[in-house]
């Protein structure tokens, strides 16, 4: 009796950790301050209403946030829990049979980014912020052909390290900010 092949069975990636606790800890230490100083500048805008569409946008980025990737036989699909509404994010799927190319494209900053080319014409974002990236771009090459030696995530571990530490400053201006703004009153 052999063994099952690994690569073929399905195959479940997720956001990086890193990524999701750096972009989460950013908006949380830029947006916090926020109903503070509108409290203690008597903005038009009441601070309880400001804590409601923080915490909205907090909602919505970790739905943003909950995107996983799933590879299997058949091919490879991008969804979101059930909770994160369709019509903000809706996902794909798309047949490893369907696809025609791998096209890199250069972003505005200078990056690279890879489409996946449908036979169709249609392209396909192929995620890039996921733990396990050099297995899926593997797979992606078994089940298609296409030579994937070549692609390699957007931004490396090291840019959210650095990004991490600067939130993690930035938190520091936060409680003087904070302080500053509860002692006022």
């Amino acid at each position: 009796m052999t063994a099952a092949d690994p690569s073929k069975s399905t195959q479940v990636f997720r956001i990086s950790p890193l990524i999701r606790v750096t972009l989460l800890s950013l908006y949380v230490v830029l947006t916090t301050p926020l109903p503070f100083l509108a409290k203690a500048t008597d903005a038009p805008v009441p601070a309880g209403w400001l804590w409601v569409g923080l915490a909205i946008g907090a909602l919505i980025l970790f739905g943003v946030l909950s995107e996983r990737v799933i590879v299997d036989s058949n091919g490879i699909q991008v969804t979101y829990p059930v909770w994160v509404p369709r019509f903000f994010r809706k996902g794909w799927h798309l047949a490893w049979s369907d696809v025609k190319a791998l096209k890199p494209r250069t972003t505005g900053q200078g990056g690279l980014v890879y489409y996946f080319l449908s036979r169709s014409g249609e392209g396909y974002l192929l995620p890039m912020r996921m733990v396990g990236f050099s297995r899926f771009v593997e797979r992606v090459q078994q089940e298609t052909g296409i030579d994937t030696q070549d692609v390699k995530p957007l931004s490396q571990p090291w840019m959210y390290l650095i990004l991490l530490g600067s939130t993690m400053l930035l938190l520091l201006v936060d409680a003087w900010t904070i302080w500053t703004a509860t002692t006022l009153n």
